[in-house]
């Protein structure tokens, strides 16, 4: 059971095959066999996981329906969860309790849904590896020497290892498409402002992104329909009718045209994922599609525009951990200037304080034109790229990543690290739809592909994948040491929040 899709949890819970606390204790037992290892999720939400899930089976025996009852899922720890630890993987909110739901927890909610806990991910979704978390890196479930992808680095291991069926993610450069390229599941971004912001915590505000994260297209249209939608307690929430995104998976793709970038497939791919991406494109042919090459002449301007943009919004969002209101608060400080600035020192982590000091240089008097004007001004020559392309095609294919997943490293070189996100950047930056399903494989490791939309054609890029899907079984890979044992309840019981700080083994070495 804990191998099935969401749409068939939902099936066998509408027929009664399965309880909700009897799915809701499978998935519970597997994290903890499991979590431990690839310490995927920093809060397990066992005790109100199984109440809700007793409560949903009660609903469902007086004839209550809704889209997501009792189905168990994951979210990002980035999202607020009333009464549950909400960290943004940081020590700066390591005792932070939310007093209420982010509109997507809500939606989630109000859905049905048994929450089973809250994934770890890179400090403040800042990372592309999610071993900036302050409660230690989470571990790819295909090789435990990679990294997951980030920052929705254990939102993607936990569906990858079936410790959950799905999760939410966020996707502010990459971040819900890169982990699911890593680890082999579905992922998708939809359009900037389809998804509402409210209480999801904050990094880059014209770039964040929330969106779904699931083993199948499928299953990403039945969370997208949940979590889509407008919100008025978010400003830049997009006031548009909501599809429903599973009524068009079936449709055939006969006659649509996809553009293949030219940047995408320059000499920066890896060859062998070169030849994964061009064996899924021949695929869609087969499908119907017809291919053609485009041209994307700013995109190599993507990573170092994103890179002025991100940091320096993230500076002006995290002005707010003072260790005043809320949130870390230093003990060393004997006065006002001090509890600020060791605060700050001592609950961000050098990936953030690195982010906030380029932001606050680029955004300084005399810097500002030359830097932060310049990157907008690329952004805007960026989106007028993908708007040409969109006149000649439906749609763009291309790798979601340069490489397979790499090696856990906690040496990374920033610069390096920030180029892994070099496909995926220019979407966020634009605003677009994309998602990323699994495409073939490398060494064992699997392979992603995105498919890129224009403004609200999420349903568009579902049936594609969906269709490929149908026609192909990479989505049916599963790492075998996360798919063959059986799980076994263990006799300890689990911390309703814990971290497992101390606990990871990095690169071999406790």
């Amino acid at each position: 059971m804990y191998r099935s899709t969401l749409a068939q949890i939902i099936a066998n819970l509408n027929s009664k095959k399965i309880s909700s606390v009897e799915l809701c204790e499978i998935f519970l037992q597997r994290i903890a066999q499991f979590n431990g290892s690839l310490n995927a999720f920093i809060t397990v939400n066992e005790e109100q996981a199984l109440a809700q899930a007793k409560s949903a089976d009660a609903k469902r025996a007086s004839g209550e329906q809704a889209p997501l009852l009792g189905v168990p899922l994951a979210e990002k720890d980035i999202f607020c969860t009333e009464g549950i630890k909400t960290s943004c993987a940081s020590k700066m909110l390591d005792n932070f309790i939310a007093p209420y739901n982010s509109t997507v927890t809500e939606k989630f909610k109000q859905a049905g849904y048994v929450c089973l806990g809250k994934t770890n991910m890179d400090e403040f979704a800042m990372g592309s590896s999610t071993e900036t978390s302050f409660y230690g890196p989470c571990l790819n479930p295909w090789d435990e020497n990679k990294v997951p992808g980030g920052s929705s680095g254990g939102s993607a291991a936990a569906v990858a290892a079936h410790l959950a069926p799905a999760s939410s993610g966020t996707d502010t450069g990459g971040s819900i498409r890169q982990p699911s390229a890593f680890c082999g599941i579905t992922g998708i971004k939809p359009t900037y402002g389809r998804i509402s912001r409210w209480g999801m915590i904050a990094f880059a505000s014209s770039l964040d992104q929330a969106g779904p994260m699931a083993q199948t297209a499928e299953d990403a249209a039945l969370l997208l329909n949940v979590m889509a939608g407008h919100d008025a307690k978010d400003s830049t929430s997009v006031d548009q009718a909501v599809p429903n995104y599973c009524s068009t998976l079936n449709q055939a793709i006969g006659g649509m045209v996809i553009g293949l970038p030219k940047q995408f497939f320059s000499s920066d791919l890896d060859p062998a994922m070169a030849q994964q991406v061009e064996n899924a494109a021949k695929e869609l042919e087969k499908l119907g599609a017809k291919l053609r090459p485009v041209d994307l002449p700013h995109a190599h301007l993507s990573v170092p525009a994103y890179y002025i943009i991100a940091p320096a919004e993230c500076s002006s969002n995290l002005s707010r951990y003072d260790g005043v209101r809320f949130g870390h608060r230093s003990e060393q400080a004997e006065n006002l200037e001090q509890l600020y600035k060791l605060s700050r020192a001592e609950g961000f982590g050098e990936e953030v304080q690195r982010r906030i000091l380029i932001g606050t240089y680029v955004l300084s008097e005399g810097f500002y034109d030359a830097y932060y004007l310049k990157a907008q001004q690329i952004r805007r020559l960026i989106k007028n790229d993908f708007q040409q392309a969109f006149q000649e095609v439906d749609l763009l294919l291309a790798p979601t990543t340069p490489t397979p997943a790499f090696n856990l490293d906690h040496e990374h070189d920033p610069v390096t690290m920030y180029l892994n996100d070099i496909y995926t950047i220019g979407v966020n930056l634009a605003g677009l739809p994309a998602i990323s399903l699994p495409a073939g494989d490398i060494s064992g490791l699997p392979v992603g592909m995105q498919l890129i939309g224009n403004y609200f054609e999420e349903s568009r890029l579902l049936k594609v994948a969906h269709q490929f899907q149908q026609a192909t079984t990479w989505h049916k890979n599963s790492p075998a040491q996360f798919s063959s044992r059986r799980a076994k309840i263990p006799n300890t019981q689990f911390n309703n929040t814990h971290s497992n700080i101390g606990q990871i083994k990095w690169n071999g070495k406790q």
